[in-house]
């Protein structure tokens, strides 16, 4: 076997290697997102509201301040279209 030979065939053994562990992380996350679904249809077979239920979780991934921040400009621009109005109004 030539040195060109013998490089190309190890790259292709790394190059399956790499495409081989993407492939397990890929069926890995097709049976986690599988799992969250049928926990949010079990929420909702219990009453609960599955959109509200997604918002916690996004908002819990932020931190204090983010969401602080978030909150304020919601506020803000919910006042600026007539959707809130002020205590002492």
């Amino acid at each position: 076997m030539a040195v060109n030979e013998k490089a190309n065939d190890e790259s292709g053994k790394m190059i399956l290697a790499y495409i081989e562990r993407v492939e397990r992380m890929e069926e890995e996350k097709a049976a986690i997102v599988s799992d969250v679904k049928e926990i949010y249809a079990e929420a909702k077979g219990n009453g609960y509201d599955t959109k509200i239920l997604r918002l916690i979780v996004r908002r819990r991934k932020q931190d204090a301040n983010e969401r602080a921040e978030q909150e304020a400009l919601l506020d803000l621009y919910e006042h600026s279209i007539g959707m809130r109005r002020d205590v002492d109004e």
